[in-house]
């Protein structure tokens, strides 16, 4: 794959149904919303057009209930190394919202609403509307891998 919009948007749509399970990243067994965004962008080859080596990106352990104990902005500053904020909505840009006391759950844009993300209260990868679920009352940030390096 080239790194495109187009790429993330095919490779995202292959991990539809993948089993919601914290930290994991096997597409069909297993993967949390920021180890979707990880192998999403790795196999479409976006860090590989930015010149990243995928295999150099360190994912620190983190709990699942981080949000609720911590106040380091840990997933925001992940997600700034590789992406820059933007007001954009673009198809295959990162929304980030704000769970608890920081920034800890990421979803890639299809067509906004419209998002695909590894969702703990369904279970698994679906498909979402951003403006019409819980997601909709919380604060969100907008994120362009495309603008990075």
């Amino acid at each position: 794959m080239n790194g495109t919009r187009k790429d993330v948007i095919a490779e995202l749509q292959s991990w539809l149904g993948t089993p919601y399970h914290h930290a994991a990243c096997v597409k069909g067994a297993g993967v949390d919303c920021l180890m979707l965004m990880v192998e999403v962008y790795t196999r479409a080859g976006v860090f590989a057009r930015m010149g990243v080596d995928a295999a150099s990106i360190s994912i620190p352990r983190y709990p699942q209930d981080i949000m609720l104990h911590r106040n380091e902005e840990t997933y925001l500053n992940g997600v700034c190394q590789y992406a820059v904020e933007t007001d954009q909505h673009d198809t295959g840009n990162i929304a980030l919202w704000k769970f608890g006391r920081i920034y800890s759950h990421a979803a890639i844009i299809t067509n906004w609403p419209h998002i695909i993300h590894a969702y703990a209260p369904e279970k698994m990868v679906v498909t979402g509307c951003a403006t019409q679920s819980l997601l909709a009352e919380r604060p969100v940030r907008f994120f362009d891998p495309w603008g990075a390096r």
